[in-house]
């Protein structure tokens, strides 16, 4: 039994058309794995990000991925996982995991469209501004901890450092 009891309401399209025309109108590569996945291209400032929504219908919900190419090598799993958690206490929206099949990092985050809301192009901008947002600011920090092998305090310590004015 349910907690709550609702009437289900049929969707009116699929919310991955909206991620479609969102990709073709900033002229990203992408490709249609299926009915219910598409994978982007997006060029950041440090790293190519490969981006994945999935549209999830059992649970009504269209999943976002976002990762960049950095594998975890073993030894440094435990440091970036630490690093994560201290990461992960400063986002509001969205998280970091590691995925432990093969060692990379990613973004995640769902928009959840219950009861039949069509996804915006508004929101679905929303949802990838935010993972390209965090991913960008803490990139620097997964890479102090994997290829320089810093502590994640002294990692997450680099990324919240702030400049201001000009040199």
């Amino acid at each position: 039994m349910a907690l709550i009891e609702t009437a289900r309401v049929e969707r009116s399209g699929n919310p991955l058309d909206v991620v479609e025309h969102m990709a073709t109108g900033n002229n990203w590569p992408f490709e249609r794995a299926g009915e219910d996945e598409i994978g982007i291209v997006v060029t950041g400032r440090w790293t190519n990000y490969q981006v994945s929504y999935t549209w999830m219908g059992d649970i009504e919900a269209l999943h976002l991925a976002c990762a960049f190419d950095m594998k975890v090598p073993e030894p440094r799993l435990a440091s970036v996982q630490q690093l994560i958690a201290m990461i992960n206490e400063q986002l509001w929206i969205g998280h970091f995991d590691v995925w432990m099949q093969n060692g990379v990092v990613m973004f995640r985050h769902a928009l959840v469209l219950t009861g039949g809301v069509a996804a915006s192009g508004r929101q679905c901008e929303a949802v990838l501004g935010t993972a390209l947002d965090s991913c960008e600011r803490y990139f620097p920090a997964f890479q102090f901890v994997v290829w320089a092998g810093k502590s994640a305090r002294e990692a997450m310590d680099s990324a919240m450092f702030e400049t201001s004015g000009e040199a």
